[in-house]
């Protein structure tokens, strides 16, 4: 208990003075960080060391050192492995903490380095990985379909999140005697629903082409198909219209109407949602003849 709390106290004056962002602090708070993993490593307390790289790799965040932030994320990836490995070894009882805990790490080191391409065969593998918890699973998931998009790969992207939306139904948590997602899949679903809508759009794949899930999505926002008690549950009611008038107006070529639905979609969507949306809206005006 006195190294425990020895390493504790040590560990709190050395975030204490991360809070001075001062470039001699963040050396000094760097090899401070350093030498303490290095002891705790040494003492086989590897999921103390991976929390000190952890720390270190905020610091390095703080000198906008993006290869040095990198390293310490990929070295506190490998210690919470360790340490997971060294749990399973001893039948030690837990709820996988760790092993969630290296891919988050080895997830954020590979963002870091802007290099989406690479990172999509990790999100896949820590998609498999963490079957046992679909949030956690649905989460890697996510990360890979903006990896696609950010890689213009639109069609991989659709894929993906059309992937999600039926793993949602099939292991998320439901409305008793409905098929309407709860809480934290809720939210998963209307994501992944108003992606696909824009994906669907910027592709616009021939009828002969369009996958039956896809056909279907895009039937709920037909307006000779609508019927407000079938209304699309997992969105607010104004979103879905918008995204309904947004489908029209790309069947229609309506390249103004889309551009002032644009501006009243922008505050409801997020960064990615925007950019593709944008991207529908630079395809109508100027088509780029490349079969996006």
């Amino acid at each position: 208990m006195a190294a425990e709390g020895d390493f504790l106290m040590r560990y709190r004056a050395v975030s204490n003075k991360l809070k001075n962002l001062r470039f001699s602090c963040g050396l000094s708070s760097l090899r401070a960080l350093g030498q303490l993993a290095k002891e705790l490593k040494q003492q086989d307390c590897l999921q103390y060391a991976a929390f000190c790289n952890l720390a270190m790799a905020r610091c390095e965040q703080t000198l906008f050192n993006a290869p040095g932030e990198a390293l310490a994320l990929t070295d506190a990836a490998r210690l919470f492995l360790s340490s997971e490995k060294e749990n399973r070894a001893l039948q030690a009882p837990g709820f996988d903490e760790h092993l969630q805990a290296a891919l988050n790490c080895y997830s954020f080191a590979i963002k870091e380095m802007n290099r989406p391409g690479e990172a999509i065969v990790h999100y896949q593998r820590a998609a498999e990985l963490q079957t046992q918890t679909p949030i956690e699973a649905l989460l890697s998931m996510g990360e890979m379909a903006t990896c696609k998009i950010l890689t213009r790969d639109y069609d991989g992207a659709l894929s993906v999140l059309t992937e999600m939306q039926l793993l949602c139904q099939e292991r998320g948590l439901l409305l008793p005697g409905t098929s309407t997602p709860v809480g934290a899949f809720l939210d998963i679903v209307a994501k992944c629903e108003i992606s696909r809508v824009l994906l669907l759009m910027l592709l616009e794949p021939p009828p002969q082409k369009l996958l039956p899930e896809h056909a279907q999505t895009l039937e709920r926002y037909a307006w000779e198909s609508f019927d407000p008690h079938s209304q699309v549950t997992f969105l607010p009611e104004n979103v879905f219209l918008l995204l309904q008038s947004v489908v029209m107006a790309c069947q229609e070529k309506d390249t103004e109407s889309l551009k002032s639905l644009q501006t009243e979609l922008w505050p409801f969507l997020s960064a990615e949602q925007n950019h593709l949306l944008h991207l529908v809206v630079q395809e109508r005006i100027t088509p780029s003849g490349q079969g996006i």
